[in-house]
Protein backbone atom coordinates (compact mmCIF):
# COMPACT_ATOMS: atom_id res chain seq x y z
CA UNK A 1 0.00 0.00 0.00
CA UNK A 2 2.78 2.66 1.08
CA UNK A 3 4.59 1.66 -2.64
CA UNK A 4 1.44 2.32 -4.62
CA UNK A 5 0.47 5.67 -2.59
CA UNK A 6 4.28 6.68 -2.99
CA UNK A 7 4.34 5.96 -6.89
CA UNK A 8 0.93 8.26 -6.92
CA UNK A 9 2.71 10.94 -5.68
CA UNK A 10 5.51 10.76 -7.53
CA UNK A 11 3.18 10.74 -10.63
CA UNK A 12 0.83 13.74 -9.37
CA UNK A 13 4.76 15.68 -9.21
CA UNK A 14 5.87 14.87 -12.43
CA UNK A 15 2.27 15.88 -13.58
CA UNK A 16 2.65 19.34 -11.84
CA UNK A 17 5.93 19.74 -13.10
CA UNK A 18 4.80 19.12 -16.91
CA UNK A 19 2.05 21.34 -16.19
CA UNK A 20 3.90 24.60 -15.39
CA UNK A 21 6.66 23.43 -17.72
CA UNK A 22 3.80 23.62 -20.43
CA UNK A 23 2.46 26.71 -19.22
CA UNK A 24 6.21 28.51 -19.12
CA UNK A 25 6.53 27.08 -22.92
CA UNK A 26 3.53 28.60 -23.94
CA UNK A 27 3.89 31.55 -22.69
CA UNK A 28 7.17 31.80 -24.21
CA UNK A 29 6.51 30.49 -27.47
CA UNK A 30 3.20 33.35 -28.03
CA UNK A 31 5.92 36.09 -27.02
CA UNK A 32 8.38 34.51 -30.13
CA UNK A 33 5.34 34.38 -32.07
CA UNK A 34 4.86 38.35 -30.98
CA UNK A 35 8.29 38.96 -31.95
CA UNK A 36 8.79 37.59 -35.16
CA UNK A 37 5.88 39.46 -36.09
CA UNK A 38 7.69 43.14 -34.81
CA UNK A 39 11.47 42.77 -35.22
CA UNK A 40 11.29 40.32 -38.09
CA UNK A 41 11.65 41.52 -41.65
CA UNK A 42 9.46 39.61 -43.74
CA UNK A 43 11.25 36.26 -45.43
CA UNK A 44 13.94 36.69 -43.11
CA UNK A 45 14.02 33.27 -41.15
CA UNK A 46 15.49 33.02 -37.36
CA UNK A 47 16.58 29.60 -35.94
CA UNK A 48 14.41 28.66 -33.21
CA UNK A 49 16.64 26.30 -31.59
CA UNK A 50 19.12 28.39 -30.80
CA UNK A 51 18.48 29.65 -26.92
CA UNK A 52 20.88 33.02 -27.79
CA UNK A 53 17.89 33.71 -30.27
CA UNK A 54 14.79 33.13 -28.63
CA UNK A 55 16.28 34.75 -25.45
CA UNK A 56 16.86 38.28 -27.98
CA UNK A 57 13.76 37.73 -29.61
CA UNK A 58 11.80 37.58 -26.26
CA UNK A 59 13.80 40.84 -25.03
CA UNK A 60 13.45 42.52 -28.21
CA UNK A 61 9.45 42.21 -27.86
CA UNK A 62 9.42 43.53 -24.76
CA UNK A 63 10.96 46.60 -26.35
CA UNK A 64 8.47 46.69 -28.86
CA UNK A 65 7.63 50.24 -27.97
CA UNK A 66 10.70 51.53 -28.66
CA UNK A 67 11.51 49.54 -31.52
CA UNK A 68 8.21 51.16 -33.01
CA UNK A 69 8.88 54.44 -31.88
CA UNK A 70 10.80 57.47 -34.45
CA UNK A 71 13.81 59.48 -33.26
CA UNK A 72 12.33 62.64 -34.43
CA UNK A 73 8.78 63.67 -36.63
CA UNK A 74 10.97 65.59 -39.04
CA UNK A 75 9.89 63.72 -42.32
CA UNK A 76 13.14 65.20 -44.24
CA UNK A 77 15.43 62.88 -46.04
CA UNK A 78 19.12 62.55 -45.08
CA UNK A 79 22.15 60.71 -46.79
CA UNK A 80 24.24 58.60 -45.04
CA UNK A 81 27.07 56.57 -46.66
CA UNK A 82 28.86 53.33 -45.16
CA UNK A 83 32.01 52.90 -45.42
CA UNK A 84 33.90 49.72 -46.19
CA UNK A 85 34.68 47.66 -43.29
CA UNK A 86 32.10 49.32 -40.81
CA UNK A 87 30.16 47.12 -38.96
CA UNK A 88 26.62 47.26 -37.14
CA UNK A 89 28.05 48.67 -33.76
CA UNK A 90 29.94 51.78 -35.84
CA UNK A 91 26.80 51.85 -38.11
CA UNK A 92 24.45 51.82 -34.81
CA UNK A 93 26.69 54.63 -33.43
CA UNK A 94 26.33 56.90 -36.04
CA UNK A 95 23.18 57.28 -36.69
CA UNK A 96 22.35 57.64 -33.06
CA UNK A 97 24.59 60.60 -33.74
CA UNK A 98 22.97 61.69 -36.74
CA UNK A 99 19.46 61.75 -34.39
CA UNK A 100 17.71 58.65 -36.89
CA UNK A 101 17.60 56.52 -33.88
CA UNK A 102 17.48 56.83 -30.21
CA UNK A 103 18.76 54.00 -29.12
CA UNK A 104 22.54 52.42 -30.53
CA UNK A 105 22.39 49.37 -28.71
CA UNK A 106 19.15 48.48 -29.66
CA UNK A 107 19.69 48.85 -32.83
CA UNK A 108 22.34 46.83 -32.72
CA UNK A 109 20.47 44.16 -31.12
CA UNK A 110 17.70 44.35 -33.96
CA UNK A 111 20.29 43.97 -36.89
CA UNK A 112 22.02 40.93 -34.79
CA UNK A 113 18.49 39.41 -34.80
CA UNK A 114 18.28 39.46 -38.27
CA UNK A 115 21.32 38.41 -38.81
CA UNK A 116 22.36 40.95 -40.97
CA UNK A 117 24.81 43.22 -37.97
CA UNK A 118 28.15 42.04 -40.59
CA UNK A 119 26.81 41.92 -43.39
CA UNK A 120 25.54 45.23 -44.47
CA UNK A 121 27.16 46.65 -47.57
CA UNK A 122 29.19 49.68 -47.89
CA UNK A 123 27.11 52.32 -50.40
CA UNK A 124 25.02 55.08 -50.23
CA UNK A 125 22.00 55.37 -48.66
CA UNK A 126 18.92 58.01 -48.42
CA UNK A 127 17.03 57.72 -45.13
CA UNK A 128 14.21 59.58 -43.41
CA UNK A 129 14.90 61.29 -39.81
CA UNK A 130 11.38 59.88 -38.97
CA UNK A 131 11.79 56.21 -39.51
CA UNK A 132 11.72 53.48 -37.15
CA UNK A 133 14.70 51.51 -36.17
CA UNK A 134 12.83 48.42 -38.09
CA UNK A 135 12.79 50.88 -41.14
CA UNK A 136 15.99 52.02 -40.68
CA UNK A 137 17.15 48.35 -40.86
CA UNK A 138 15.19 47.52 -43.78
CA UNK A 139 16.23 50.07 -45.75
CA UNK A 140 19.93 49.42 -45.15
CA UNK A 141 19.47 46.08 -46.15
CA UNK A 142 18.00 46.93 -49.43
CA UNK A 143 17.75 50.70 -50.26
CA UNK A 144 21.38 51.46 -51.34
CA UNK A 145 21.01 54.15 -53.81
CA UNK A 146 22.10 53.28 -57.34
CA UNK A 147 26.00 53.69 -57.26
CA UNK A 148 29.04 52.78 -59.42
CA UNK A 149 31.66 50.52 -58.27
CA UNK A 150 35.29 52.70 -58.50
CA UNK A 151 38.40 51.43 -57.19
CA UNK A 152 40.96 54.56 -56.98
CA UNK A 153 44.41 52.43 -57.08
CA UNK A 154 47.29 53.24 -54.68
CA UNK A 155 50.02 55.94 -55.86
CA UNK A 156 47.63 57.78 -58.33
CA UNK A 157 48.06 61.57 -58.10
CA UNK A 158 45.14 63.71 -58.48
CA UNK A 159 44.55 64.09 -62.30
CA UNK A 160 44.44 60.59 -62.57
CA UNK A 161 41.93 60.13 -60.14
CA UNK A 162 39.14 63.02 -61.58
CA UNK A 163 40.45 61.47 -65.07
CA UNK A 164 39.40 57.57 -63.74
CA UNK A 165 36.04 59.50 -62.18
CA UNK A 166 35.30 61.57 -65.23
CA UNK A 167 35.69 58.46 -67.45
CA UNK A 168 32.92 56.52 -65.47
CA UNK A 169 30.32 59.15 -66.10
CA UNK A 170 30.81 60.37 -62.38
CA UNK A 171 32.19 64.11 -61.42
CA UNK A 172 33.44 66.73 -63.85
CA UNK A 173 36.87 66.79 -63.99
CA UNK A 174 37.97 70.09 -64.11
CA UNK A 175 36.40 71.15 -61.27
CA UNK A 176 37.64 68.01 -59.21
CA UNK A 177 41.01 70.06 -60.25
CA UNK A 178 39.83 72.98 -59.21
CA UNK A 179 38.09 72.04 -55.48
CA UNK A 180 41.76 69.22 -55.05
CA UNK A 181 43.40 72.91 -55.21
CA UNK A 182 40.86 74.87 -53.25
CA UNK A 183 40.46 75.70 -49.52
CA UNK A 184 37.11 74.39 -49.60
CA UNK A 185 37.41 71.00 -47.10
CA UNK A 186 38.12 71.90 -42.80
CA UNK A 187 39.12 68.51 -41.48
CA UNK A 188 41.64 68.40 -38.71
CA UNK A 189 44.48 66.75 -40.66
CA UNK A 190 44.14 69.10 -42.77
CA UNK A 191 45.26 71.51 -40.76
CA UNK A 192 49.05 69.82 -40.07
CA UNK A 193 50.04 70.99 -43.68
CA UNK A 194 52.67 73.73 -43.40
CA UNK A 195 52.21 77.47 -44.53
CA UNK A 196 54.61 76.50 -47.56
CA UNK A 197 52.94 73.15 -48.18
CA UNK A 198 51.03 73.55 -51.81
CA UNK A 199 47.44 74.24 -51.67
CA UNK A 200 46.36 70.99 -52.84
CA UNK A 201 44.67 67.84 -51.15
CA UNK A 202 47.32 65.75 -53.04
CA UNK A 203 47.93 62.49 -50.66
CA UNK A 204 44.59 62.79 -48.93
CA UNK A 205 42.63 61.50 -51.70
CA UNK A 206 42.81 57.84 -49.96
CA UNK A 207 42.86 55.22 -52.43
CA UNK A 208 39.96 52.25 -52.01
CA UNK A 209 36.82 50.58 -53.85
CA UNK A 210 34.66 52.75 -53.25
CA UNK A 211 30.57 52.63 -54.27
CA UNK A 212 29.93 55.61 -55.64
CA UNK A 213 26.03 57.62 -56.36
CA UNK A 214 25.37 57.75 -59.92
CA UNK A 215 24.93 61.75 -59.31
CA UNK A 216 28.15 62.11 -57.26
CA UNK A 217 29.58 65.55 -57.95
CA UNK A 218 33.48 66.37 -57.64
CA UNK A 219 33.09 67.83 -54.22
CA UNK A 220 31.29 65.15 -52.78
CA UNK A 221 33.53 62.54 -54.37
CA UNK A 222 36.49 64.64 -52.88
CA UNK A 223 34.73 64.68 -49.45
CA UNK A 224 34.28 60.31 -49.37
CA UNK A 225 37.36 60.06 -49.85
CA UNK A 226 38.75 62.59 -47.00
CA UNK A 227 36.07 61.15 -44.62
CA UNK A 228 37.77 57.40 -45.61
CA UNK A 229 41.38 59.04 -45.15
CA UNK A 230 40.13 59.86 -41.63
CA UNK A 231 38.78 56.66 -40.51
CA UNK A 232 41.73 54.89 -41.95
CA UNK A 233 44.73 56.68 -40.95
CA UNK A 234 43.86 56.27 -37.13
CA UNK A 235 44.60 58.30 -34.03
CA UNK A 236 47.21 56.25 -33.24
CA UNK A 237 48.97 56.49 -36.64
CA UNK A 238 49.16 60.00 -36.34
CA UNK A 239 50.78 59.58 -32.62
CA UNK A 240 53.08 56.94 -34.03
CA UNK A 241 54.43 59.77 -36.96
CA UNK A 242 55.05 62.28 -33.88
CA UNK A 243 56.72 59.76 -32.04
CA UNK A 244 59.03 58.79 -35.24
CA UNK A 245 59.70 62.92 -35.58
CA UNK A 246 57.94 63.27 -38.20
CA UNK A 247 54.09 65.24 -38.90
CA UNK A 248 51.46 63.23 -40.49
CA UNK A 249 52.13 65.68 -43.50
CA UNK A 250 56.06 64.54 -43.46
CA UNK A 251 54.78 60.78 -43.27
CA UNK A 252 52.19 61.09 -45.99
CA UNK A 253 54.79 62.42 -48.16
CA UNK A 254 57.54 59.66 -47.77
CA UNK A 255 54.85 56.98 -48.09
CA UNK A 256 53.81 58.72 -51.33
CA UNK A 257 57.36 58.23 -52.41
CA UNK A 258 57.49 55.18 -51.06
CA UNK A 259 54.03 54.04 -53.09
CA UNK A 260 55.55 54.87 -56.66
CA UNK A 261 59.20 52.81 -55.76
CA UNK A 262 57.68 49.96 -54.03
CA UNK A 263 56.58 46.85 -55.95
CA UNK A 264 56.72 44.02 -54.18
CA UNK A 265 55.04 44.44 -50.18
CA UNK A 266 57.02 42.91 -48.00
CA UNK A 267 60.46 45.73 -49.53
CA UNK A 268 58.25 48.73 -48.62
CA UNK A 269 59.39 48.87 -44.96
CA UNK A 270 63.14 48.45 -46.25
CA UNK A 271 62.58 51.08 -48.91
CA UNK A 272 60.88 53.03 -46.13
CA UNK A 273 64.41 52.80 -43.83
CA UNK A 274 66.30 54.18 -46.36
CA UNK A 275 64.73 57.51 -47.38
CA UNK A 276 64.94 57.82 -43.25
CA UNK A 277 68.39 57.08 -43.08
CA UNK A 278 69.19 59.27 -46.05
CA UNK A 279 66.93 62.10 -44.20
CA UNK A 280 68.87 61.81 -40.94
CA UNK A 281 72.02 61.66 -42.71
CA UNK A 282 71.36 64.97 -44.16
CA UNK A 283 71.99 63.40 -48.08
CA UNK A 284 69.19 64.24 -50.98
CA UNK A 285 66.73 61.51 -51.24
CA UNK A 286 67.19 61.06 -55.22
CA UNK A 287 63.61 59.58 -55.77
CA UNK A 288 63.01 59.23 -59.21
CA UNK A 289 59.06 59.15 -58.98
CA UNK A 290 59.23 63.07 -57.53
CA UNK A 291 61.28 64.54 -60.82
CA UNK A 292 58.20 62.33 -62.32
CA UNK A 293 55.55 64.45 -60.55
CA UNK A 294 57.28 67.42 -61.35
CA UNK A 295 57.85 66.42 -65.19
CA UNK A 296 53.82 66.15 -65.25
CA UNK A 297 51.90 64.87 -67.78
CA UNK A 298 54.21 63.81 -71.53
CA UNK A 299 52.54 64.41 -74.22
CA UNK A 300 54.44 61.84 -76.36
CA UNK A 301 53.84 58.86 -74.15
CA UNK A 302 50.55 60.06 -72.95
CA UNK A 303 51.35 59.11 -69.38
CA UNK A 304 51.78 61.00 -65.66
CA UNK A 305 54.76 59.26 -64.68
CA UNK A 306 57.04 58.84 -67.99
CA UNK A 307 60.75 57.30 -68.05
CA UNK A 308 62.97 60.20 -67.17
CA UNK A 309 66.80 59.75 -68.11
CA UNK A 310 70.16 60.83 -66.40
CA UNK A 311 70.12 64.47 -67.55
CA UNK A 312 66.47 64.80 -66.52
CA UNK A 313 66.64 63.62 -63.50
CA UNK A 314 69.30 66.94 -63.04
CA UNK A 315 67.57 69.48 -65.24
CA UNK A 316 64.38 69.57 -64.40
CA UNK A 317 63.61 72.47 -62.18
CA UNK A 318 61.43 72.16 -59.58
CA UNK A 319 61.17 71.93 -55.40
CA UNK A 320 60.02 68.38 -56.07
CA UNK A 321 63.00 67.42 -57.34
CA UNK A 322 64.78 65.76 -54.83
CA UNK A 323 68.02 65.21 -57.14
CA UNK A 324 68.60 69.10 -56.77
CA UNK A 325 66.88 70.17 -53.36
CA UNK A 326 67.20 68.66 -50.18
CA UNK A 327 65.40 66.70 -47.35
CA UNK A 328 61.60 65.83 -48.89
CA UNK A 329 59.60 67.29 -51.47
CA UNK A 330 56.84 70.04 -50.23
CA UNK A 331 53.99 67.70 -50.26
CA UNK A 332 52.65 64.48 -51.46
CA UNK A 333 53.18 62.98 -54.98
CA UNK A 334 50.42 60.61 -54.71
CA UNK A 335 48.01 58.94 -52.56
CA UNK A 336 49.47 56.19 -51.18
CA UNK A 337 47.94 53.10 -49.58
CA UNK A 338 47.85 52.27 -45.80
CA UNK A 339 50.85 49.92 -46.79
CA UNK A 340 53.42 52.06 -47.69
CA UNK A 341 52.33 54.53 -44.49
CA UNK A 342 52.79 52.33 -42.39
CA UNK A 343 56.18 51.20 -43.88
CA UNK A 344 56.80 54.77 -43.16
CA UNK A 345 55.20 54.35 -39.01
CA UNK A 346 57.28 51.12 -38.85
CA UNK A 347 60.32 51.14 -41.05
CA UNK A 348 62.65 48.06 -41.44
CA UNK A 349 65.71 48.60 -39.30
CA UNK A 350 68.69 48.97 -41.82
CA UNK A 351 71.76 51.11 -42.42
CA UNK A 352 70.71 51.18 -46.23
CA UNK A 353 71.11 54.40 -47.83
CA UNK A 354 71.01 53.13 -51.41
CA UNK A 355 68.58 50.97 -54.16
CA UNK A 356 68.48 49.69 -57.60
CA UNK A 357 65.90 48.30 -59.46
CA UNK A 358 66.84 44.52 -60.46
CA UNK A 359 64.10 44.34 -63.14
CA UNK A 360 62.14 42.23 -61.67
CA UNK A 361 60.08 44.28 -59.14
CA UNK A 362 61.96 43.86 -56.44
CA UNK A 363 65.65 46.13 -55.22
CA UNK A 364 69.37 45.63 -54.47
CA UNK A 365 70.21 47.23 -50.90
CA UNK A 366 73.22 48.55 -50.06
CA UNK A 367 75.08 50.70 -47.39
CA UNK A 368 78.13 52.04 -49.37
CA UNK A 369 77.94 54.14 -52.64
CA UNK A 370 80.72 51.53 -53.75
CA UNK A 371 78.48 48.69 -53.01
CA UNK A 372 75.65 50.82 -54.47
CA UNK A 373 77.78 51.11 -58.48
CA UNK A 374 78.67 47.55 -58.37
CA UNK A 375 74.47 46.82 -58.05
CA UNK A 376 74.37 49.35 -60.88
CA UNK A 377 76.20 47.44 -62.79
CA UNK A 378 74.74 44.14 -62.34
CA UNK A 379 71.46 44.94 -62.86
Amino acid sequence: MDSKRSSLRVLVFLLGVVIILGSAGGIAWFLIRQTRDIVLKPGTQVDLTSLEKTALGIYLNLRRGEIETTASQDDSSIAFSIQPGENGTTIATRLEQLGIIHDADLFRLVLRYWGVDAKIEAGDYSLRRNMTMGEVASQLQEGRLRAKTITIREGLRAEEIAHLLASEGLADQEEFIRLVRDDTFHYDFLRDRPATAPETLEGFLFPDTYQFPLDTTAESAIDTMLKNFDRRVTIEMRQQALDNGLTLFQALTLASIVEREAILPEERPIIASVYLNRLRKGMYLEADPTVQYARGYDAQTGRWWPQLSAEDLHSIESPFNTYMHPSLPPGPICSPGLASIEAVLKPAQTEYLFFVAKGDGSHAFSVTFEEHLENQGKY
